[in-house]
């Protein structure tokens, strides 16, 4: 669909702009953009849900409120794929596809240095510091701990910036999940601040590059990809 502009944010100075990747009746799918929530929270700053819903309603002129339903979120930083509901039913069925597991993410990401195996799957239990919203691995027998799972496949190693390109399937969905394990495996993501990566005040490389679920309404399996543009790290994409 290309890039609609929306003119209130532009006349705040703020010149966002929303990649529509798919829309019909029930869903609307975008590219989210890094650095803005997923939806509101305490910053006050924009979020994607308010980006969708302002474009939904100058789109159809739509008067009073917009029904947009949250389906899954990504982290701030991270960019990619992100998919809304745009009735209750549609909400419903992709929320109950999130519970079952049929509602897939597939992430890409750009790591420190060269990992030893090809593929692997990493296994570790989590646990959430609320107060420094911080996720930490720990021992299973730590109170309040979570079981997480990821498999990763390296797509190709750059020598010259000792960085790999990984594509990554989650199994489990816990906070700061992808960027926590990395870590932990020695191969913070690029760009990572808050867990350790040398690429310093740099954008995060981590990129939500394909969704899968099953159409709410034609129940249909219906794939989406999005890859980030090819600038700075994201370069080994070429």
């Amino acid at each position: 669909m290309g890039k609609i502009i929306n003119r209130k944010y532009m006349e705040k100075g703020m010149n966002m702009k929303l990649k529509v990747i798919y829309e019909d009746n029930h869903i609307i799918v975008v590219e989210k953009i890094p650095n803005v929530p997923s939806q509101e929270d305490e910053t006050g700053d924009i979020s994607m849900m308010s980006l969708v819903k302002d474009y939904i309603k100058e789109k159809y002129n739509k008067p009073g409120n917009v029904y947009l339903g949250l389906v899954h979120r990504l982290d701030r930083p991270v960019g990619g794929v992100m998919i809304f509901a745009k009735t209750s039913k549609a909400a419903s069925r992709l929320s109950n596809q999130v519970r079952e597991k049929v509602f897939k993410k597939e992430y890409l990401a750009v790591v420190d240095g060269k990992l030893e195996q090809e593929k692997g799957t990493l296994e570790n239990y989590l646990y959430k510091d609320k107060k420094t919203n911080t996720s930490y691995v720990v021992s299973k027998d730590k109170k309040d701990s979570k079981f997480a799972k990821l498999d990763y496949e390296v797509i190709k190693y750059d020598k010259e910036n000792n960085v790999s390109l990984l594509k990554i399937n989650l199994h489990t969905g816990r906070h700061h999940q992808i960027r926590v394990q990395l870590s932990n495996f020695g191969h913070s993501i690029y760009g990572d601040q808050r867990y350790g990566s040398r690429g310093k005040n740099k954008q995060i490389a981590l990129w939500a590059y394909k969704l899968i679920i099953e159409h709410p309404t034609k129940k249909e399996k219906i794939e989406f990809e999005d890859l980030p543009k090819k600038v700075g790290v994201w370069k080994i994409l070429k």
